[in-house]
């Protein structure tokens, strides 16, 4: 088990890590599990937090920058939650991440007909529209995020709100709070008792 007094060695280049946290859903756990990162001195790059299907339960998507040997004592720290309930690292696994935007952008008359083309293109929906200006829902990636943006600044961006991360595994199977176990074998090691030691010669025993 890592120490956490003990400086960690680097052992890999610093990276982007998304790191899938359960924890029970009672008041304080969120800044407990921020305070922890905060007292560590890790940046969060995004946070996202919500319900479950489990009663009880809430799922975070913490992405952060870290390498192998801080990813390994982020995990270990967390742990010593009580109110965490189970870590998985997302980072190189087959995952898919998205992230959700809500653009306000100014839309007269002229402009209306090339922003709702450029919606189009990015695959984003109109939900808000008034005569000064367009709303706009985005879901995707933080790059098509990025590029939307871009694209719509130089008609005026009146309010932009994006959410963090979140992220999913590919496939049937599931990261759950309940995960599943490996029954392992111990092997068994003979203990001192089980060969006892030899008598002694008779001619070494003493009269």
């Amino acid at each position: 088990m890592l120490n956490p007094n003990i400086p960690i060695q680097r052992d890999s280049q610093r990276q982007l890590r998304t790191f899938i946290i359960y924890a029970e859903d009672k008041p304080g756990v969120l800044s407990r599990i921020t305070s922890l990162f905060r007292r560590r001195a890790y940046n969060i790059d995004s946070l996202t937090a919500g319900h479950t299907a489990v009663a009880g339960v809430s799922r975070l998507t913490v992405v952060m920058e870290a390498d192998d040997a801080e990813a390994r004592l982020i995990e270990a720290n967390l742990y010593k939650l009580v109110n965490v309930l189970r870590i998985e690292d997302v980072t190189h696994k087959n995952a898919m991440k998205r992230d959700l935007a809500l653009i306000k952008v100014k839309a007269s008359n002229e402009d209306r007909p090339q922003l709702m083309q450029m919606s189009e293109v990015f695959r984003a929906r109109v939900i808000d529209v008034s005569p000064t200006s367009l709303v706009l829902e985005i879901t995707g990636t933080e790059d098509k995020i990025d590029g939307l943006i871009e694209v719509l600044t130089p008609f005026g961006i009146i309010e932009l709100v994006r959410t963090g991360c979140l992220a999913m595994t590919r496939g049937a199977e599931a990261i759950t709070v309940h995960p599943h176990f490996v029954q392992a074998r111990v092997p068994q090691v003979a203990s001192p008792n089980d060969n006892p030691a030899p008598d002694k010669p008779a001619s070494e025993k003493r009269d």
